[in-house]
């Protein structure tokens, strides 16, 4: 049986980077401990942050618990978000607000793909500041789509998405690059297959035929040429020597 106080402290860790709640069975197979004792851990948990005044608490949401802060201190909260709306944006914002502004309507999954990191915070921060937000789902798989807000075009000075300054010109233009991604998105690597008579694919013999097992027969590369000899060069030129071999000497 593992001591409660390392259970509760797991779970502390585990809940603090949780990004969606964490149900019982979730945590207690994550820990590798019964269900009960991570959910006595939660409870007491809970308590200890009631009894003991903290400015956030563990609640359960649905099926899973998540930490929340309490209501009690909704004015500082409102105050310090208020207040970072006033700062910059870092460069992790600005770039997915570019891929955002020129690529819309857009799921989160493809804006990783364009930066190539997670972005979800950063959404987070730019739905906070009111500059996104999400305008439809996606047909094929429901993921929500984000665009723009009318704030955007107001902090940039804009009057409809038409008057964004054209990408660089040495970038693909924004429906290419929209194509392009959903090729890639779509195109997967062929696996390596064995082919006919057990050769691998091209007809050449796999590894387990050995060396020495025949092969189809390859086409020529210059029609009407035999083994052994090199085409002419064209007419009026003279032939076309065929490379040295290595080592020796011309």
């Amino acid at each position: 049986m593992t001591e409660a106080p390392l259970i509760e402290a797991q779970i502390e860790a585990l809940l603090i980077v949780a990004t969606e709640p964490l149900a019982e069975q979730d945590l207690a197979q994550i820990l590798e401990v019964p269900v009960a004792e991570v959910t006595s851990a939660l409870g007491s948990l809970a308590r200890f942050y009631d009894q003991t005044g903290r400015g956030f608490e563990l609640r359960r949401v649905g099926p899973g618990w998540r930490y929340y802060t309490r209501a009690e201190q909704a004015d500082v909260v409102a105050r310090s978000a208020l207040a970072g709306q006033s700062g910059r944006l870092t460069q992790a914002s600005l770039e997915t607000l570019a891929v955002i502004a020129y690529l819309q309507p857009i799921s989160r999954s493809r804006i990783a793909a364009v930066r190539g990191v997670n972005v979800d915070g950063v959404v987070r921060t730019l739905i906070a500041r009111d500059l996104v937000r999400e305008v439809g789902r996606d047909d094929l798989n429901g993921a929500g789509l984000l665009g723009t807000t009318p704030r955007f075009l107001e902090q940039m000075g804009l009057t409809d998405l038409s008057e964004l300054p054209p990408l660089a010109p040495n970038l693909p233009d924004a429906a290419l690059l929209d194509e392009e991604l959903r090729r890639l998105a779509a195109d997967r690597p062929p696996s390596p297959g064995a082919g006919e008579g057990g050769g691998d694919e091209g007809g050449r013999p796999s590894a387990s035929q050995g060396p020495d097992a025949p092969g189809p027969t390859a086409e020529p590369v210059f029609p009407g040429v035999g083994p052994g000899q090199w085409p002419a060069g064209p007419a009026g030129s003279s032939p076309v020597e065929p490379p040295a071999e290595e080592g020796r000497v011309m």
